[in-house]
């Protein structure tokens, strides 16, 4: 195993004080851009670097507030990739929200795609950057059996069939799947 492959399997340290700060300056700076392009005016959403996985950065809309998360240890990974182009991605999510309110559009739609082509920018909707040493969240998995064999369900569906809110079929007897043990 060479030094390149160690180090590429280490987990890494999220982005520290001084580059959250280049992070939400940046965001700050798109925000702006965008209120000189069109016209509108838009204030800083919150920011947020609780992001977790392998999204580099998300939107969000809770009742009245707007917020952008950041996944820091992917922005520690590839910061600059990240400040090029997930920054100007998440803004633009914002900037469609706050020009058609009480809208429901499609995510990556035309108007998404249209104020990244305003800022310049390419509107790529996958991330395919390498995450080595990046956390990821795990899903744990949930034992349960048919008339045939055992099945690992995911904590999603064990939920929905211990709510009573769904059931699941084996695709191999069409049994009922049951909680193990």
């Amino acid at each position: 195993m060479s030094s390149d492959d160690k180090s590429a399997s280490v987990p890494i340290e999220p982005i520290g004080t001084a580059q959250r700060a280049q992070v939400i300056a940046a965001t700050q700076a798109w925000v702006d851009r965008a209120v000189a392009l069109l016209a509108q005016p838009l204030a800083l959403p919150t920011v947020l670097f609780d992001l977790s996985g392998g999204s580099a950065g998300m939107f969000r809309v809770q009742g009245a507030s707007c917020s952008i998360r950041y996944n820091p240890w992917i922005f520690a990974r590839h910061f600059d990739e990240n400040l090029q182009h997930t920054v100007p991605h998440e803004v633009a999510h914002y900037v469609v929200h706050m020009r058609y309110p009480r809208r429901r559009l499609k995510p990556h739609g035309p108007q998404w795609q249209q104020v990244m082509q305003l800022f310049g920018r390419p509107p790529r909707v996958t991330f395919d950057l390498a995450l080595d040493g990046v956390p990821m969240r795990r899903q744990r998995r949930h034992p349960y059996h048919c008339g045939c064999r055992e099945h690992a369900v995911s904590t999603v569906r064990h939920n929905r069939m211990r709510e009573g809110r769904a059931r699941y079929l084996c695709r191999y007897c069409s049994g009922v799947l049951r909680p193990a043990g």
